[in-house]
């Protein structure tokens, strides 16, 4: 694809507004040399690299992509075994920081950004390489004095050195003596020693070695003989400093050199990284998506904006290939035909360039193998083109080169010469193109096109909107609806007499006036058209709206209704754990009473704990669920709907299913239970019996009815802890003294949901999983108290 087309369509300028966007100068290098591909995988490619990185930008906020350097010059230095300076070498260990850290980033969320990651994987990963630069260089090339323990002892050396001659000058220029013969009372440095400024005329009487005197040659900086040997120290350990800062360069550039393919191979990944993060932010600037990109040549964009136009661009839906390869627009100048072709030359461009694009969701884009644009009017002093031979010498170079995998857009075809001559030649070449199957997009304001269009399949005309009323047009882009000029209707309007008007009419045939008053009418009818479709747009996004809210209404009301029943479930519980610490009491109350009392007041103790319990056990049951009343033994025969009490429970319920002789399937309030008919009575009266009689009878009956073991397999977390619990109390009141909790092995769920009841329990004196011949850790052993 040529850079004229890029240049006539404004691709360069994509490129430029792209590049703006990279923080490198690598990246906004490679921003401003992309290039489209016809290459179909390479598309897909690059458009999910910008994909993968726009969401990348948005939701992980905490990614750090930058930090490092462009170190192509120091890669180069390296190769030619140079010595770097410290500058660069610290550039080098903060990009290998950087590249450390942004790699292990993209690494970890390899499962959502895949293609971003495989970039990572080209990013160098040389801890050592990088501790020994960044452990011996600080920011802004300093030398750190750790950097080597001969050069920490050469700069504690230098320091003292330093101090002593600094100790001396102080001394010298504090003296009453000497400080008439100084210029300042201070010391100073040239040459790299330490010096004094003395007036001239007092040079004598200062001794030293004179090094420096001032422009106007009444100050002399001399070293004081009494400083010499300091300086000359100094200066010696000044010269060791510097040869070990060489000799740790050296080194540090000497193991950078051993790992300069890394490096190279590293900076081309942070560049790519660079540029796809510019085509991010790129993306998200844009409001763009990607397209479906597919492999065939054509073109389906629905709401597509120019991306260089920002204020009250008018989006425009058009398609071309399918039902037809060629687009003939007309209509007004200034309607915003070029608008169009460029728009749609940018789509191509920059979907193939990997780019989002600016359109709506649902657009798809095919691979084109050139792209050509004849737009504008691009005529030449120097050559002495016209306006005509400029556009046909474009033409020329065009058509024997395009073929059947082509996009071609002719902008204001036939234009520059004389009108009946120019449209026959628009023809022709609307009709070269269309034998060759290439797809073209032509504007005109040729009548004749027009009539071309409808007399050829596969060739479609269209039309940039023009409003009557404020005389401007719309740029909304109409396909199959042919342009009309408007100009009789424009002049009246703008006050031409209306005699004139008629007139110029009169010598118009009547087809032709027929012809305009019919595309009037059709014009009309389709903005209308139009209208509607937009306000059934409109309801039915007010109606989707609506939908989702009350979709969030039933989410918020099943949320809110399990947040209850959980709650209430809490609270039972919690009333079951009261009403149980209670219930010792009166039990101890009456084992204590029994041991102690005479048999004459024993009965009289239990017959009065019994009311105790009684009275306990109907107030906690009102609370947390009303107490079923028991009737007769089930009946061989039960049917579904019957009401039965679940002895095994203490709990009413309703028959659901007999699944077979023995086995029943009953509901009892949130749960559903298959248990034996045995379990069961039949209810009759609602009334519960009295509560000295219920009580009695259930004390008197626990000693022959418990069982050491509870099995809760198969159980739902809620429905095994509830009867764990009635379990506990009826093997506390019929004086067990260890019963086995049967969990399963299973996920281990059931078992740790045992364990935290147990833990803590008042009737629990210790547990334990059981042992081999017990049941292993699918049985929980429980000592009671």
């Amino acid at each position: 694809m040529k850079d004229r087309t890029y240049t006539r369509l404004e691709f360069d300028k994509v490129r430029q507004n792209l590049s703006e966007h990279a923080g490198s100068p690598l990246g906004k290098e490679i921003a401003l040399e992309l290039a489209p591909t016809t290459d179909l995988d390479t598309v897909l490619a690059r458009q999910s690299e910008t994909t993968q990185a726009r969401e990348l930008m948005r939701f992980e906020t905490g990614v750090e992509m930058g930090g490092w350097h462009d170190i192509r010059e120091e890669i180069g230095r390296l190769r030619r075994s140079a010595l770097l300076s410290p500058e660069e070498l610290f550039a080098v260990g903060e990009t290998l920081a950087a590249s450390r850290r942004i790699k292990k980033h993209l690494t970890e969320r390899s499962d959502k950004y895949p293609v971003l990651a495989e970039i990572a994987h080209g990013l160098a990963h040389l801890p050592q390489v990088e501790k020994a630069i960044l452990s011996a260089i600080l920011p802004g090339g300093e030398i750190d004095d750790r950097a080597t323990p001969e050069l920490s002892r050469i700069r504690r050396g230098l320091n003292n050195a330093q101090g002593k001659v600094k100790e001396r000058l102080n001394s010298i220029i504090r003296s009453p003596d000497k400080q008439k013969y100084l210029q300042e009372a201070l010391y100073t440095i040239r040459g790299d020693r330490y010096v004094v400024p003395v007036k001239q005329e007092y040079k004598g009487q200062l001794p030293g070695i004179v090094h420096d005197q001032s422009a106007s040659g009444a100050t002399l900086f001399i070293e004081p003989m009494g400083v010499v040997e300091a300086n000359n120290e100094v200066r010696r350990l000044q010269a060791e400093e510097k040869q070990e800062i060489q000799r740790i360069l050296s080194d540090l550039s000497q193991m950078a050199a051993t790992v300069v393919e890394d490096l190279s191979y590293c900076i081309d990944s942070l560049g790519h990284l660079d540029f796809v993060m510019a085509k991010a932010y790129y993306s998200l600037r844009l409001d763009a998506w990607q397209p479906k990109i597919v492999k065939e040549t054509r073109i389906d964009l629905k709401m597509a904006r120019h991306p260089l136009l920002t204020d009250d661009v008018v989006p425009i839906d058009i398609h071309l290939g399918g039902d037809f390869n060629i687009l003939v627009i007309t209509g007004p100048n200034t309607g915003g035909k070029t608008v169009t072709l460029k728009t749609v030359g940018l789509m191509v461009l920059m979907s193939q360039a990997g780019l989002h694009i600016p359109v709506d969701d649902g657009s798809e884009v095919g691979i084109f193998s050139r792209v050509f644009a004849d737009i504008g009017d691009e005529q030449s002093i120097e050559q002495s083109l016209s306006t005509f031979s400029s556009h046909m010498s474009s033409i020329v170079d065009i058509i024997s080169q395009a073929d059947s995998k082509s996009l071609v857009m002719l902008d204001e075809l036939g234009s520059g010469t004389d009108p009946t001559e120019g449209a026959a030649l628009a023809q022709s070449i609307l009709h070269y193109l269309h034998k060759n199957d290439i797809c073209t997009i032509a504007t005109t304001h040729y009548s004749e096109l027009k009539d071309f269009a409808y007399a050829n399949n596969g060739v479609e005309n269209a039309s940039v909107e023009f409003n009557s009323e404020t005389l401007r047009p719309t740029y909304r882009l109409l396909i199959g609806k042919p342009g009309r000029s408007n100009a009789f209707e424009i002049a009246s309007r703008l006050g031409l007499k209306e005699g004139m008007v008629e007139k110029a009419k009169s010598y118009l045939s009547q087809e032709k006036i027929k012809a305009d008053e019919l595309m009037e009418k059709l014009e009309r009818t389709q903005q209308q058209a139009e209208i509607d479709r937009q306000e059934a747009a409109r309801l039915r996004q007010q109606s989707e709206e609506l939908r989702e809210k009350y979709q969030q209404l039933q989410q918020q009301l099943s949320s809110r209704r399990e947040d209850i029943l959980a709650k209430a479930r809490e609270e039972a519980r919690s009333i079951i754990k009261r009403a149980r610490a209670e219930s010792e009491e009166v039990v101890k109350d009456l084992r204590d009473k029994i041991t102690t009392e005479s048999n004459r007041n024993r009965e009289e103790a239990i017959k009065k704990a019994r009311e105790n319990l009684y009275n306990l056990q109907d107030k906690t049951t009102r609370k947390k669920i009303k107490k079923a009343a028991r009737g007769e033994r089930a009946p061989a025969k039960l049917q579904a709907g019957d009401e039965v009490y679940l002895t095994q429970y203490n709990q009413k319920g309703y028959v659901l299913d007999v699944k077979d002789k023995n086995q029943v399937l009953v509901q009892a309030g949130i749960l559903k239970i298959t248990v034996s008919k045995d379990e069961l009575q039949l209810v009759k009266d609602p009334k519960p019996e009295s509560g000295k009689t219920q009580v009695g009878s259930m004390i008197m009956s626990k000693a022959k009815e418990v069982n050491s073991s509870l099995d809760m397999r198969g159980m739902m977390a809620d429905e095994a802890l509830l009867a764990m619990e009635k379990h506990l109390d009826d093997a506390y009141l019929s004086g067990l003294k260890q019963i086995n909790l049967i969990h399963g092995k299973g996920t281990g769920a059931l078992r740790s949901a045992v364990h935290r009841e147990l833990k803590g329990h008042p009737r629990v004196k210790k547990y334990r999983l059981g042992e081999t011949g017990e049941g292993g850790a699918g049985v929980t052993v429980v000592d009671l108290k």
